[in-house]
């Protein structure tokens, strides 16, 4: 009878954190951008901020959302799935600016700034998250792999 530890976190870990991280990261974009934004412009401030964060952390989050769906499957099936989602996000991402761009009730810039803070520490956010896993490998010399097949 041979003990085989089950190990603490899957395969998935990494990418489970880098997600959980990610959406930390923008919950704390969201209070300091809301509460700058309304100190700057407002009310158009506060819509601005909130529409930033959406979006640019919308599009990042949705994909490691992806990527950790996409890790389940086969490989060219996990590159079809990013694929499509990488145009759909585009698409969403054309459609949502273009309606936006239409209205005044929110701070443009505000916005745009909102949307490169929301890049820039979600995406820090999970690399933390990434790299702070431990996810345990195992490597043999070629004397283990050759006793093994005697």
């Amino acid at each position: 009878m041979s003990f085989t530890p089950e190990p603490i976190a899957g395969p998935d870990a990494p990418l489970r954190a880098a997600l959980r991280y990610g959406v930390i990261g923008l919950g704390v974009l969201v209070v300091l951008a809301v509460g700058l934004g309304a100190a700057i412009s407002g009310m158009s401030g506060v819509w601005g901020a909130l529409l930033g964060a959406a979006i640019g952390g919308g599009f990042i989050l949705t994909t490691a959302a992806v990527v950790l769906f996409g890790a389940k499957l086969p490989p060219t099936t996990a590159g079809l799935v990013m694929l499509v989602s990488w145009v759909g996000k585009m698409l969403v991402a054309l459609v949502v600016v273009g309606i936006l761009n239409q209205f005044d009730f929110y701070d443009r810039v505000v916005l745009f700034l909102t949307v490169v803070g929301a890049l820039v520490i979600v995406l820090g956010a999970e690399t933390y998250g990434v790299l702070r896993q431990k996810v345990p490998y195992v490597t043999t010399t070629d004397t283990e792999a050759s006793d093994t097949r005697e």
